[in-house]
């Protein structure tokens, strides 16, 4: 399943989502233990689990009667690319690379 970018910038762009993110970044939780910290109902948790494995964040399994969550950090992966992309490039130093082609093409610098 490819999941793409708006889905997944859309599911990270509300901050409890990013918070239930980076508790599971820990370990797998269960779905109660997610909502524990959060002061809304479990079946707004459960919405907030749903958009986040709609856009292949997390994944969800039932082990016996409780609903587990874990991450899924490869999701991330398209959109980390994307986003470095925009990152800030190491300076290129002419000097030295002027220098470096002239040695590798047998020139000598001026």
């Amino acid at each position: 399943m490819t999941v793409d970018l708006d889905t997944i910038f859309s599911a990270l762009a509300d901050p409890t989502r990013r918070q239930i993110l980076t508790m599971l970044l820990e370990d797998d939780m269960a779905v109660t233990d997610v909502a524990e910290p959060f002061e809304m109902s479990l079946a707004a948790i459960s919405k907030h689990l749903t958009i986040l494995a709609g856009a292949g964040l997390i994944s969800q399994e039932k082990r016996g009667r409780v609903k587990w969550c874990k991450l899924e950090p490869d999701a991330l992966k398209g959109a980390s690319v994307w986003m470095q992309g925009f990152g800030q490039f190491e300076p290129v130093n002419l000097d030295a690379f002027e220098a470096f082609l002239a040695q590798e093409l047998g020139d000598s610098p001026d």
